[in-house]
């Protein structure tokens, strides 16, 4: 009786913790924009495949992607490692789409304004869009 009892709890316990992972949303869209700024800031291309939707592939599978974006930035190191810090400025978001502006201050004075197009799918947030933003408050 004892062990029935001790069934069912760890079974009721095992189906509340695939419900509540299963309606985690995740990351919300500022963090996956913020991270997908400093990904590229650190020309993580690993990371910038998994923060981006298919649009932003150029067609490739992951490692075709990854090796591509390294070659074409061998000779440019000093694109990488530009950014103070990453802020977010403004986040509209609906169910699905989100747009997030960022701001990034860069090392060594100035700034750079960023906004960011993302989509909600299988369950996570991903960029489906980048642009620089040549107007702050636009």
């Amino acid at each position: 009786m004892i062990s029935a009892i001790v069934a069912v709890v760890i079974v009721a316990f095992i189906v509340a913790l695939v419900i509540a992972v299963a309606r985690d949303p995740g990351p919300p869209p500022e963090d996956v924009a913020v991270a997908y700024e400093q990904a590229w800031d650190r020309l993580d291309f690993e990371a910038l495949w998994t923060l981006s939707g298919d649009e932003l592939h150029d067609g490739l599978r992951r490692r075709e992607y990854v090796d591509a974006k390294r070659a074409a930035y061998a000779m440019q190191p000093e694109l990488g490692g530009l950014a103070e810090a990453v802020h977010v400025e403004h986040v509209e978001s609906g169910r699905h789409v989100a747009v997030v502006r960022t701001c990034i201050q860069l090392r060594g004075g100035g700034t750079a304004h960023n906004e960011i197009q993302l989509e909600s799918r299988g369950g996570r947030w991903v960029v489906v869009g980048y642009l620089l933003r040549s107007d702050p408050t636009g």
